[in-house]
């Protein structure tokens, strides 16, 4: 098997014969958004668009771009006016979202970015370590930078422990040596939110 090349969006345009429609700068960028937040385009609203294509195909012998518009406007004649009804509330919240963005809400959401969602996303080790804590009910101490040094990240009552993402263990090339019990999570990336696990014999009540 080898390469013999890339295609673009402009390849496949050009190959369907068919022509790229026009929008002002930035205003694809706003319809996306407000269509997201809408969600104006989910199957439910419109149908689900894979298997409608799959169909057309296996009744069209020779499809065209002026065909496949027949034949989906036929099979869903009320899908863009209920997805337009959905999107344009939307992005009139845009717009007057839009309004109210100037330089103090870019510095605003410049520290939210770089320094909360930083700290807070990439430091989490404290709020696992409470999240146990208050499981067993006792106090938590997070490590020193000795405690570090031997793979402590926090004490669960007098119990020392290690934080580690759920993949740990299936890294090959770990060089640590960890001789205390290991806390993992998960993340969730569409909630964006942290699943903590035990180990079955913690117990820091012992």
């Amino acid at each position: 098997m080898k390469s013999i090349g890339k295609i673009n969006t402009d390849y496949i345009y050009d190959a369907n014969d068919t022509v790229p429609r026009e929008f002002p700068k930035y205003t694809t960028q706003l319809m996306n958004l407000a269509n997201s937040n809408a969600q104006g385009t989910r199957p439910n609203v419109v149908g689900p668009m894979a298997t409608y294509f799959q169909e057309f195909l296996d009744e069209v012998p020779a499809p065209s771009i002026e065909d496949w518009e027949k034949w989906y406007t036929d099979r869903e004649p009320g899908a863009k006016e209920r997805a337009k009804a959905r999107i344009l509330p939307q992005i009139e919240r845009l717009k007057e979202a839009i309004q109210l963005i100037d330089e103090s809400l870019v510095d605003k959401w410049l520290d939210d970015l770089l320094i909360d969602k930083t700290y807070n996303g990439l430091y989490v080790q404290k709020a696992i370590i409470q999240k146990v804590s208050e499981h067993f009910d006792v106090p938590f101490a997070v490590s020193t930078a000795a405690d570090e040094s031997k793979g402590i990240d926090g004490y669960i009552g007098g119990t020392p422990i290690s934080v580690k993402p759920d993949t740990y263990e299936n890294l090959t090339k770990l060089k640590e040596q960890i001789d205390v019990p290991i806390v993992s999570y998960k993340v969730n990336k569409s909630s964006r939110n942290i699943e903590v696990f035990i180990p079955l014999d913690l117990d820091p009540h012992n």
